[in-house]
């Protein structure tokens, strides 16, 4: 496994959701994958909406409908929820929501939105690029200053509450970048033991 597998994320559910996080972790962590986001909304009747990726970032419509056949038998055993719902499985997306030390890490030089539980400097909301990322919080470079402000602020990770990518054009461009890496390598695994053709 390799280190994010086991990094715990920074911004977790509560109530009901956090229950159902709580059973379908362990099964996306047995079969490569980990969660970003669990949400329980009244979409289309009931909607069961689950967020998770590949360790390396990915997700296909394939590694979708994989967490779907997994996770839809232990929810079945365990209920949490006592009403007809609807599983919807997807990808973060790339304006994805940040829950791990690693996702500041990884997408540091772009723009994220972000709300803390407690007041930093003055606000709870910020918008930025990530400058820099430590292992107790990140750097922003703010795109609004504010009359008396600094135009860097540092975010504890504990006080975060909600943080999300803002979709640009450099954004787009890495992140089509590393999915397109990512899929190199995985191709690249997958051909090197004992490659017979010619």
């Amino acid at each position: 496994m390799t280190e994010n597998a086991a990094e715990p994320r920074l911004i977790v559910e509560t109530g009901l959701d956090a229950r159902i996080a709580d059973i379908i972790e362990p099964v996306l962590a047995d079969i490569g994958f980990q969660l970003v986001r669990v949400r329980l909304n009244s979409q289309n009747g009931l909607t069961l909406q689950i967020m998770a990726e590949r360790l390396d970032g990915t997700m296909t419509v394939e590694d979708c409908e994989e967490v779907s056949m997994a996770v839809s038998p232990v929810l079945d055993v365990e209920d949490p929820i006592d009403k007809q719902y609807h599983l919807e499985v997807s990808s973060p997306g790339i304006d994805r929501p940040m829950v791990r030390k690693a996702d500041f890490a990884r997408w540091q030089g772009h723009i994220v939105k972000c709300e803390t539980s407690i007041v930093v400097d003055g606000r709870k909301r910020f918008r930025g690029k990530i400058a820099e990322c430590g292992d107790e919080g990140f750097v922003l470079e703010r795109d609004q200053i504010a009359y008396g402000e600094e135009p860097r602020v540092t975010i504890p990770f504990s006080a975060l509450s909600e943080a999300k990518l803002i979709l640009t054009d450099e954004l787009i461009r890495d992140a089509l970048r590393a999915d397109k890496l990512a899929k190199q390598q995985a191709a690249n695994q997958n051909d090197e033991p004992g490659e017979d053709e010619q």
